[in-house]
């Protein structure tokens, strides 16, 4: 297998936008409690790689004969035919049981929540996808398991500022994917996927995904309100969120893609940089 293929398997982007919030988190919980372990943050990278990649591979299995129809997907290795679902559930299950038992090792909430998430993303939200846009909202919550999980590795327990760096990334996701979709509502409907509010590029969708990035003003928000963030990280979400609410309110008024895109390109910069500054709040940094 060609690691080309691999990295299209797993989809190695996503991937690795995932294991990087969860490092972000795992260092936020050292700082929490003190110290950071290395040995572990090592763990949580190769665990959280692992379990995702096998997330990732289960989605493409369910996904291969639709995969073949959308003209993003129809090169992956199983719908073109270079890798069989065999071989593909062979490397799933393999990532799928390693990855558990690396992030396992670091404690059990660690472990049971990548499990959680992997049955989510992969057996309810990936089936969803085909029937009702609730799929978001389904794939929202594994897809903000990562920086619970990275912060419950390095402090293993549930407290506010876990609930807040899940809460950051649970709201972001809708205006984020719903970009996405708009961009992309063409090649999704080749395979029958609903994911856009109403189905269609309409009023009412632009208008859904404006109010749940107004919803993110203030969650973003939340590390300074909640008194663990300080003024600056405040201040760059602020602004953050500014640009990201313009660029949402811009897509209200065209309704056009490449308004949809901006905010999609919007999107993969606001999330990165509240959460490096965040840490760098509690690195003392900043």
């Amino acid at each position: 297998m060609k690691m080309s293929d691999f990295s299209k398997l797993i989809k190695f982007r996503l991937t690795f936008l995932v294991v990087f919030s969860a490092s972000i988190s795992f260092l936020i919980g050292s700082k929490v409690n003190g110290v950071i372990d290395w040995g572990n943050w090592g763990l949580l990278i190769l665990g959280g790689f692992l379990v995702t990649g096998a997330a990732n591979c289960f989605n493409e299995i369910i996904e291969k004969d639709l995969d073949k129809l959308m003209k993003r997907t129809m090169d992956r290795p199983m719908p073109s035919g270079r890798m069989t679902t065999g071989q593909g559930l062979v490397i799933g299950l393999f990532m799928g049981i390693m990855g558990t038992y690396v992030l396992g090792k670091l404690n059990f909430t660690t472990g049971y929540l990548s499990v959680f998430s992997i049955l989510l993303y992969a057996f309810a939200y990936t089936p969803l996808k085909r029937k009702s846009p609730i799929a978001v909202f389904v794939g929202a919550i594994p897809g903000a398991l990562p920086p619970l999980i990275g912060y419950v590795a390095a402090h293993p327990q549930i407290d506010k500022i876990a609930l807040v760096l899940f809460g950051i990334q649970f709201v972001w996701q809708f205006p984020h994917f719903w970009a996405i979709a708009w961009v992309l509502d063409d090649d999704y409907k080749l395979a029958g996927f609903r994911l856009l509010p109403t189905g269609k590029r309409d009023k009412t969708s632009a208008v859904i995904t404006f109010i749940t990035t107004l919803i993110w003003v203030p969650v973003s928000l939340l590390p300074t309100i909640m008194g663990f963030g300080g003024w600056i990280i405040g201040g760059v979400s602020l602004v953050c969120s500014v640009i990201f609410l313009y660029l949402a309110f811009n897509l209200v008024r065209t309704l056009d893609i490449p308004s949809a895109k901006k905010l999609m390109y919007c999107s993969f910069f606001v999330l990165p940089v509240v959460q490096l500054v965040l840490l760098f709040n509690f690195l003392g940094k900043v």
